[in-house]
């Protein structure tokens, strides 16, 4: 949802903007295809780079795991269950269930239970970008279309329009799928969208003013 908003408001602000500044309608849509791409790729990358820095952290911990396990075996039996009678068991149920992990595999269980990583929560740089990318692209590609196939006279019209439209109805399902109220999340997002492109269209004409 964050990503499909980015690439909805980024590419409207930018196409009206510089609509407003008297561009021509060939510059305004190059315009929104490099916002597009543009902002689909420091998405994607952006995203890469933060989730391939947590997996280098979840590796790190990994090793100094490992490396735990083979030098302090009794003392990291003990800590798993310790952490189980954390959970509301009792002692010798929590050493039993911590001995019986220990056995199946020591580092699974530490890694889950103690570091908090399982194999649904590790980290993908690649698949992460690629989401982040792909969303951007999508929100992205509403406003472009919107002013390629509006009428001359109101596309920058349509583009506010459309755009805000798809900000209320992506607020909506955000704050459905969150459980909070949906005329909270629809409100929030079509006001800020405005905001941003009601700012970036004042300084296109500011802008094509000077420059005129």
């Amino acid at each position: 949802m964050l990503g499909a908003n980015d690439g909805v408001v980024s590419t409207a602000a930018l196409m009206v903007g510089v609509a407003g500044s008297g561009a021509s309608f060939g510059a305004v849509r190059t315009a929104g295809i490099a916002a597009l791409v543009a902002g689909a790729m420091s998405m994607g990358m952006g995203e890469y780079v933060s989730v391939a820095s947590q997996r280098d952290t979840e590796e790190a911990d990994l090793r100094m795991e490992r490396r735990a396990l083979d030098e302090h075996p009794r003392a990291e039996l003990a800590e798993l269950a310790e952490i189980w009678r954390g959970r509301g068991l009792d002692p010798a149920l929590a050493e039993e269930v911590a001995r019986q992990l220990t056995d199946a595999d020591a580092l699974a269980a530490h890694a889950r239970d103690e570091l908090g990583l399982t194999e649904i929560s590790t980290a993908r740089p690649v698949q992460a970008a690629a989401t982040s990318a792909l969303a951007f692209s999508m929100g992205a590609l509403l406003p472009l279309l919107a002013y390629i196939v509006a009428p001359h006279a109101a596309r920058s019209a349509v583009v506010v329009v459309a755009s805000l439209l798809a900000l209320g109805l992506l607020g909506a399902v955000g704050a459905t799928l969150g459980g909070a109220r949906r005329w909270r999340g629809t409100l929030r997002v079509a006001v800020g969208g405005a905001a941003a492109m009601g700012l970036t269209m004042l300084v296109g004409k500011l802008t094509g003013a000077a420059l005129g």
